[in-house]
């Protein structure tokens, strides 16, 4: 059995599993929440996120072990939705960054971040916290130290100060993109900006494609023109022109003009397809190889980490040229086929020319009931001449099939 710990740093807990006595999972931390007064500020609380992204409060009352792997609680916990009081503050969404006075010098540091302990009467309450020296982010590192709490200024008070997101950055780069969407979409748009301009274009196109429309929409219209296009291209290409199409014509035309012509001609192709075709589902960037390849090529492909599960799934096999729209399409192999066969093998050889591609016009009913039909994971799309011009993945489906608003909180309540 863990053993808890009597002293914890919460920015660590970001994305830490909450587990019942069971040993069954419950959700993942998503914040923590501090009150903070003059005198003993203290963690109350744990906000953890549980099925269909629900953020619910859980009292530490209830936690009987925590450490930086696991989090174990015992009892009823209440999954009303959670929702902030007055007198509560998130860790990650309101303190870290927050710039407060260092009292023996009178420097500004940033808070990076809060270190909590458990009082003889089991209460959790904030001792330290990590600093860094100097607020002006990447650009102005300074040294990081630990301080008692009380040896700072303006812990309590609302900062006015310019602060930028290196901590949080910092706290939630190890968690997957729909994660860090999850977590940001609850900030104040200011804040999400913070975020957004401090994170890589890969990194930043992966969350954008996690984010509601809204959101996505909104930052896309506050970042710079050409980091957004640059964005853009690092997004996927069926994912991009849902975002394209969903921005001010204006704006729109404008970040197609200034992103390389290939990719911006993939994403006007993609917008002439209604929403719920094939061709509007579809990705233009599937695993596609030639007549001559061997199944070592193709394994190859498909290793690529960058790749989701369901597009390496398949490759395609067609005639030159293998950028969509291809040469004429030959047939569909399964990766579990190319796993049984010798690595010198063509994958011509290979192909299933049972499984029927559809045209991009196909309607949504058409293509469930086809993935339903033949428990696929991915679907080719070829035009009325048999060129491939992309493939529909189950996660383009589901996405199509669910409400539009599915990756949104509604409304949060705590009693």
């Amino acid at each position: 059995m863990t053993t808890s710990a009597s002293r914890v740093f919460l920015a660590r807990l970001a994305g830490v599993r909450v587990f019942d006595p069971n040993g069954e999972q419950l959700g993942k931390v998503r914040d923590s929440i501090i009150v903070l007064r003059s005198s003993n500020p203290r963690l109350t609380g744990l906000v953890v996120e549980v099925q269909a992204r629900r953020r619910i409060f859980v009292p530490m009352s209830k936690v009987t072990s925590i450490d930086a792997n696991q989090i174990i609680v015992t009892g009823v916990v209440n999954l009303r939705r959670f929702a902030k009081r007055p007198n509560e503050t998130l860790l990650t969404a309101e303190l870290l960054d927050r710039t407060v006075d260092l009292l023996e010098t009178g420097e500004l540091v940033s808070v990076i971040d809060v270190g909590v302990e458990r009082d003889r009467a089991q209460d959790w309450i904030v001792t330290q916290l990590f600093i860094q020296k100097g607020s002006g982010g990447f650009r102005r590192r300074g040294e990081r130290m630990v301080v008692d709490w009380n040896e700072v200024h303006g812990l309590t008070l609302p900062s006015t100060a310019d602060q930028d997101a290196t901590s949080m950055i910092e706290s939630i780069d190890k968690l997957r993109p729909a994660d860090i969407a999850a977590l940001i979409q609850e900030l104040p748009i200011k804040r999400q900006m913070e975020i957004a301009r401090q994170l890589n274009d890969d990194r930043l196109a992966d969350v954008l494609e996690e984010l509601p429309e809204d959101d996505r929409v909104e930052i896309v219209q506050l970042l710079e023109v050409e980091r957004a296009a640059d964005v853009l291209e690092e997004m996927d290409p069926d994912d991009a022109a849902d975002l394209i199409s969903e921005l001010p014509p204006e704006r729109a035309a404008d970040l197609l003009q200034r992103m390389e012509p290939e990719e911006a001609e993939e994403i006007r192709r993609l917008l002439s397809y209604d929403d719920f075709s094939a061709g509007g589902m579809m990705t233009t960037e599937p695993v596609v190889m030639s007549t001559d390849a061997t199944v070592a090529d193709a394994l190859a492909r498909i290793r690529n980490p960058d790749l989701s599960p369901a597009l390496a799934s398949q490759v395609y096999v067609t005639r030159s040229p293998t950028e969509t729209p291809t040469g004429r399409y030959l047939g569909t192999c399964h990766f579990q086929r190319l796993l049984r066969e010798p690595p010198a093998t063509l994958v011509s050889s290979l192909v299933d020319t049972d499984l029927v591609p559809v045209r991009p016009e196909a309607p949504l009913g058409q293509i469930t009931r086809t993935f339903a039909a033949y428990n696929l994971a991915a679907l080719p799309v070829v035009d009325e001449h048999g060129h491939l011009l992309g493939a529909v993945t189950v996660d383009d489906l589901i996405d199509h099939m669910l409400p539009e608003d599915w990756r949104e909180n509604d409304g949060d309540e705590r009693g």
